[in-house]
């Protein structure tokens, strides 16, 4: 059995880097048809393919299950038409065995997933991030036109807002304005500063102009009277130290949608935002879906695993395994719109991610079962 395990894994592994690079390029191929119109003097050609280089990973870890379903039902497609399974089965290798060995031969990919979702995709989608900046003055992920925008709970019940403009390499910031409210969210403060970094916890701002808003300015500007003493004051100073929750990973990793998160970046913003009282359940649906990547890579290849059991001399392999690949392109779209749907009917992240997995599993196993079994079912039909 181990002889047919790698010549299955073997078979199944070309098939699907063949099926994966040809998806990648098309895909490659399309967003660079898409953003030529954007090409001039500062954003060359090389620097458009520069960015879509960038873009491989997070393309490569989105298309890898759909690229496993074509690849195994091509390579399966292939064994049954030369009827090396039929040798398999006559070894007495069953259905359920087969299929196990078919799991096996996916936990190298799904090593390999692992990978590219914790350490390549992040590294990637930051750099293409801040190439963004550099050459279009824009940015994807957590970044608004008006930049990137934080909370957080501060002594005394009060509240801090945090809006940050522009992220530069090294994790210093510029353009940074911070919102200080009470606990009534009330105004008292605006502070504004051209530049800043983190340091040990803190937020050192640079060429920083404080406005303190008296407490009496609300009641003036409620009943249109004069006051006495200016309702604002502004102070001028070079420097200016803040304790914050805020890191500079933090605020790197908002550069990141949460898809695109690790799972150790992801535990940390959502444990910042509970803290917070900001809601996480994108993060959290993030999160079991990176759980549940790995089941759904087992599920592609269960779907691919009733191709085996085709009887080639009746014919209509071509539409067997078209059929076969629908199904699975149609399972990817909905376990993929489960995500928002999820989102608007407030369902637990659990059951965002995890139940298509199940349902598409169990019927893909089911399957399996009734075709390996469908003489003993043909029979026992007869009987009654």
């Amino acid at each position: 059995m181990r002889t047919a395990r790698y010549y299955l894994a073997r078979e199944i592994y070309q098939s699907s880097a063949v099926v994966l690079l040809a998806l990648v390029g098309l895909f490659t191929l399309f967003a660079l048809i898409e953003e030529l119109d954007g090409i001039g003097d500062k954003f060359t050609f090389s620097s458009l393919l520069y960015l879509e280089l960038l873009a491989t990973p997070s393309r490569l870890y989105d298309l890898l299950p759909i690229g496993l379903l074509i690849g195994a039902i091509l390579a399966l497609a292939g064994f049954a038409q030369r009827q090396e399974l039929v040798i398999l089965r006559v070894s007495g290798v069953s259905g359920l065995r087969l299929l196990a060995t078919l799991w096996l031969i996916t936990l190298p990919l799904v090593v390999l997933a692992f990978l590219v979702s914790e350490v390549v995709t992040p590294t990637a989608e930051i750099k293409n991030s801040e190439a963004q900046m550099a050459l279009l003055g824009k940015s994807g992920g957590g970044r608004l036109h008006s930049g990137y925008w934080f909370k957080e709970n501060v002594a005394h019940g009060n509240t801090r807002i945090i809006n940050i403009k522009r992220l530069q390499a090294g994790g210093r910031v510029e353009d940074i304005a911070l919102f200080n409210l009470s606990p009534r969210r009330h105004l008292e403060t605006y502070v504004h500063a051209n530049s800043g970094y983190f340091q040990d916890g803190q937020l050192v701002l640079e060429e920083v102009a404080e406005t303190t808003i008296s407490p009496q300015a609300r009641t003036a500007l409620e009943e249109g009277k004069a006051v006495d003493q200016p309702l604002t004051t502004i102070d001028q100073h070079a420097n200016q130290t803040i304790t914050t929750t805020l890191t500079a990973e933090r605020l790197i990793a908002r550069i990141l949608t949460p898809e695109r998160m690790s799972i150790e970046a992801l535990l940390d913003t959502i444990a910042h935002l509970h803290e917070n009282s900001i809601s996480a359940e994108r993060q959290k649906v993030a999160l079991w879906r990176k759980f549940a990547y790995p089941f759904t890579l087992l599920v592609m290849i269960s779907i691919a695993a009733p191709i085996s059991f085709m009887q080639t001399r009746r014919g209509g392999v071509g539409g067997k395994v078209f059929i076969g690949i629908l199904l699975g392109v149609g399972f990817f779209m909905i376990n993929q719109l489960s995500l928002n749907v999820g989102m608007l009917t407030q369902w637990p992240a659990w059951i965002t991610a995890l139940v298509p997995n199940l349902i598409v599993w169990s019927m893909a196993l089911a399957t399996l079962l009734i075709m390996e079994n469908r003489h003993t079912i043909k029979r026992l039909k007869q009987k009654l």
